[in-house]
């Protein structure tokens, strides 16, 4: 199947990495929508004409790993799973093709819009050096210690609209870890629109819809703690689960 989504990714102008800068979003709406992986090709036919590709060093399809941090009581997890409109994440994301890793805080505000703030770092280990913990006082100020929970693995392709300040991020290949588990979602896609203010007259969004798919509420972090951690509260993501499970189970 990867193959074949190479090849339909060459129908795509490309774009490079300090071009696509200039749509950086920090500051954003995000909408997400599932689908099964055979999906893709649809899609990609249809909206070749409305995105460019992000290509990194010859490639469209970028490698991703992610190490969470929560605290030992899974406040993260757990203010996303009880609804709470304010709510953040801390991960370490190393950035393959570029060489980039970066300790990152996404938080919600409360009004739809997510905050993204982060800082380059050297390394992708475990422990938290003296900067990382600095900006992450000045990030996110708390008084509980955090350790790392999950690592999490995904191939992601990058569009970037041509006539408006969006991108599209297009994950698959999910897999996640502890110290005990391994769980992988090899058919799931997901679909993310970054925009600067939510705009349904995008061209992937309308497409998605017009082919029966409806935006979803996803944490990849959440979909990765309810897989690996048995004695989690999960109530509020158990038809989300099914529905995962009933899309891929083909």
């Amino acid at each position: 199947m990867q193959k074949e989504i190479v090849r339909s990714l060459h129908n795509f102008s490309p774009i490079s990495l300090e071009d696509m800068d200039n749509v950086s979003l920090l500051k954003r709406t995000d909408t997400k929508f599932m689908l099964h992986r055979n999906q893709l090709l649809q899609i990609f036919e249809a909206i070749q004409d409305s995105y460019n590709v992000l290509e990194i060093e010859g490639s469209r399809i970028s490698s991703y790993q992610s190490l969470y941090y929560d605290t030992k009581e899974n406040l993260f997890y757990k203010s996303h799973h009880n609804g709470k409109i304010r709510r953040a994440k801390i991960r370490k994301r190393r950035y393959k093709e570029s060489g980039l890793t970066f300790l990152e805080v996404k938080k919600k505000d409360g009004k739809g819009n997510t905050n993204k703030f982060r800082s380059q770092i050297p390394d992708f280990d475990a422990e938290l050096c003296v900067d990382s913990q600095q900006f992450l006082s000045e990030t996110i100020p708390m008084e509980q210690c955090i350790s790392p929970t999950l690592k999490n693995t995904f191939k992601r392709i990058t569009l970037v609209s041509k006539s408006a300040k969006e991108r599209v991020t297009i994950d698959f290949n999910l897999k996640f870890k502890n110290e005990k588990r391994k769980k992988s979602f090899k058919r799931l896609v997901i679909i993310e629109v970054k925009q600067e203010r939510l705009d349904r007259s995008s061209p992937i969004i309308v497409l998605l819809k017009s082919i029966g798919n409806t935006p979803e509420r996803i944490s990849k972090y959440c979909l990765g703690m309810v897989s690996l951690y048995k004695d989690l509260k999960y109530n509020i993501f158990k038809k989300k689960i099914l529905r995962i499970n009933k899309l891929t189970s083909a």
